[in-house]
Parts: C-alpha cells; structure tokens; sequence
C-alpha cells in the first residue's frame, strides 16, 4: 500500500436530502479515495461540525464552537445541495464562512436548478465551486486543487 496515499486521505462531509444524491455523491467521493461522512440535512450538518449550540438548538458561530469541535473528526471540504429544507445550502455556507474555527474550510455547492444568480449568490459568499446535478466524476476531480490549497 502506498503511504502517500493514506496521509493524504481528505475528509469530506456531504450534505444532501436526497438519499440518491447522497449516494451518487459518497459512490464518487470514495471511488476517488475520499473519506466520506454524509448527513441528510444543514441542522445535521451543523451539529457534526459544532455550530449548534446543544441547550436550545440554536446556531452558534463563535469561537465557543472550537472547544466542542476539538473532540470531532477534521473535516478538510464540505459539499452540500444548495435546495433543502430547513437549513438551506446557501444558510450553511453563510454560517461555515461566518465562523471563526472553520471559515477557511472549502464549501462547494451543488443544485439541479442552473440559476445564474443563485450560483453568482453563493460564489460570493465564499463557495469553491458550483456543481449542477448530477455530479459527475470529472467535478469530482476538481476538488483535490481546493482541498490542497486549503490545507497549504
């Protein structure tokens, strides 16, 4: 086995509501040797990075956040669907880039709809990358540039 291979091996949380895009997505992140945590919607998402506040279910985007995300996994990228309930894509990168502990980690967004100013909308807000569904293999491939300048 090759030991660069396993030093390198990027953390990528993957937000989606839909099981099926949720599998396509964790099929093609781990055909390309990512390791993959996916939840379903943004409170899950927010929860496994910290930022809800525990007590009362709230957003927390202080520093706060840091001390309980010591104990977590380091998530290196995150790639959510832009279209959820709840927590939208576009909330949980406003909330990731506003946070103090995790605002350098890349976001990608990903939607089935191609609208011009919700993708300008998000690129703005600090997003990597936007993906049209279906994600293809060849997306896929673009996000090691940004997982490595992320991690330089």
């Amino acid at each position: 086995m090759d030991g660069v291979a396993t030093e390198t091996k990027f953390h990528v949380l993957a937000v989606d509501d839909s099981i099926i895009d949720r599998m396509l997505i964790e099929r093609l992140l781990k055909t390309s040797s990512y390791q993959v945590t996916v939840v379903d919607s943004g409170v899950k998402a927010l929860e496994f990075l910290g930022l809800l506040d525990d007590d009362n279910g709230s957003i927390d985007s202080t520093s706060n956040s840091t001390m309980r995300n010591h104990h977590e996994v380091q998530v290196h990228l995150i790639i959510t669907d832009y279209s959820m309930p709840g927590i939208t894509g576009y909330d949980l990168l406003r909330k990731i880039k506003e946070s103090t502990s995790l605002k350098n980690i890349p976001v990608v967004i990903m939607s089935s709809e191609n609208v011009p100013s919700r993708i300008n909308n998000c690129l703005e807000k600090g997003a990597e990358e936007f993906f049209l569904k279906p994600v293809q293999k060849s997306d896929v491939n673009k996000l090691r540039s940004h997982l490595l300048r992320a991690m330089a």
